[in-house]
């Protein structure tokens, strides 16, 4: 858990980047930090590993102030993605990986392990990879090198800086479905700096929304499309986004199989494949549990949470523009 307890932030030309910040950041949940250019979400994800110090108020990881940590350990204990990737261009892809982990001493077999099975769960054939240099790879692969990279000495903390913004939107579409099911395996904290509220609605835990330095909401993707907190909040998500995914529509669960998130642990309600995803919204409301058994000729084909509907109501309205 990282906590912010009364965070103030005065650089020296007089900006006042953070005004007055007491937040709880989950552990082992994804949360995204999401407001427009200038509100402070980046100064605020720096807080964590001491890339920018408190003016006042202080950072606790696991209620420890990192006020008297090592800057040097602390960071080395805390994974770090950012847009420009940040891949020696010099090295392979097998010795960027490494960087972290031989930091930490760790035995050469155990580090070569630890990046095959990192490389394999983005998708990526260690056989095929591990001796290719960045400037072989695409810039998707490159950044799923980035994700393993920072995953590589297995952080508790792992700081993301919108790290798919450059890419096309196939790549950063492919990405963000890959950092959702990479989350259900890691269970890690994630601190996810994005400016795109689509992506924070699709992959987010919790969503932080900052405006000139203060926070202006904090909730469930859900919470904030049936809650915004204000108008600007109102406005910073869009009505027509908030009305498209409030509706649902009448589209039938098996016609977003694909979007199904196919891990089968924890508790479910049956549902059948043929109901709508409105209807679906409102079961799992109703059920009390985490998420919908989706079953299709008796036969579970996957599973569905708040997430997966919020991801078929995007679909759904991305195919409706088009």
């Amino acid at each position: 858990m990282i906590r912010f307890d009364k965070v103030t932030k005065k650089f020296p030309d007089g900006t006042e980047a953070l005004k007055d910040i007491s937040l709880i950041l989950p552990a082992r949940q994804l949360t995204a930090i999401i407001g427009p250019s200038g509100c402070g979400k980046t100064t605020l994800m720096k807080m964590v590993n001491k890339l920018e110090n408190p003016t006042s108020g202080a950072v606790y990881i696991d209620e420890e102030p990192i006020t008297g940590m090592d800057e040097v350990k602390l960071r080395r204990s805390i994974g770090y993605v950012i847009q420009r990737i940040g891949l020696f261009p010099h090295m392979t892809i097998k010795e960027n990986v490494s960087l972290v982990p031989k930091l930490l001493d760790w035995p050469a077999d155990k580090t070569e392990r630890r990046a095959e099975e990192l490389l394999k769960l983005v998708g990526l054939d260690p056989a095929t990879f591990m001796e290719r240099y960045p400037l072989e790879l695409s810039g998707g692969q490159q950044q799923r090198v980035g994700v393993v990279r920072a995953l590589a000495g297995d952080p508790n903390i792992v700081l993301m800086d919108e790290p798919f913004s450059a890419l096309d939107p196939i790549s950063r579409e492919q990405l963000q479905d890959e950092l959702r099911h990479l989350q259900q395996e890691i269970h890690k904290t994630i601190v996810f700096v994005t400016h795109d509220m689509d992506e924070a609605l699709k992959i987010a835990d919790t969503i932080v929304v900052m405006r000139d330095g203060r926070i202006e909401q904090i909730g469930s993707p859900q919470q904030l499309i049936d809650e915004p907190a204000n108008e600007f909040v109102h406005n910073f998500i869009g009505a027509e986004r908030i009305n498209q995914k409030r509706s649902f529509g009448d589209r039938r669960l098996k016609e977003f199989s694909f979007l199904l998130d196919l891990s089968g642990t924890g508790e479910a309600h049956q549902v059948e494949s043929e109901t709508t995803i409105s209807e679906a919204h409102q079961l799992l409301e109703s059920s009390g549990k985490p998420r919908l058994a989706v079953v299709e000729n008796g036969q579970v084909i996957g599973f569905a949470g708040e997430r997966e509907l919020l991801k078929a109501a995007l679909h759904e309205e991305k195919e409706t523009i088009v």
